[in-house]
């Protein structure tokens, strides 16, 4: 068994990808034929527009999120978010963070995006000044 990772959150991508700019993406829903491979996806929103030639479907994606992956290892995780980021830069703006959680009681960290660069950022734990004891031991 290996170490495992949970991940939580997203990053909401401004303004919306269009069709054209994600269709042939690694990381559209529809390209992906691993249950591996990415780690990441496009969330994808689908709204029906009237148009005079009757109903469109206009597709845009949204936020880039996490597969839903049985026993997650975090390895690669930076690289794949650096990877889409830089796919739609410049032009777009991604916002929010990833929460991971390891196995291991202080294993937290996050994946956050500043001016189109994906940095891992750790925690720092502060324990609050313990009261005096008060038999002196």
């Amino acid at each position: 068994m290996s170490y495992t990772t949970h991940v939580t959150g997203e990053f909401a991508i401004q303004p919306p990808l269009s069709w054209n700019e994600f269709k042939d993406s690694e990381f559209a829903p529809h390209n992906i034929t691993s249950r591996l491979t990415p780690d990441l996806v496009l969330r994808v929103a689908e709204d029906q527009v009237d148009t005079p030639d009757g109903p469109l479907l206009r597709r845009s994606a949204t936020a880039l999120v996490m597969r839903e992956i049985d026993e997650y290892r975090a390895d690669d995780l930076i690289s794949q978010v650096q990877k889409a980021v830089a796919a739609f830069s410049p032009g777009h703006t991604f916002t929010g963070r990833l929460d991971c959680e390891g196995e291991d009681n202080a294993d937290m960290w996050r994946v956050i995006v500043r001016q189109g660069r994906v940095t891992r950022v750790e925690p720092r734990i502060v324990w609050p000044d313990e009261p005096a004891l008060a038999d002196g031991a």
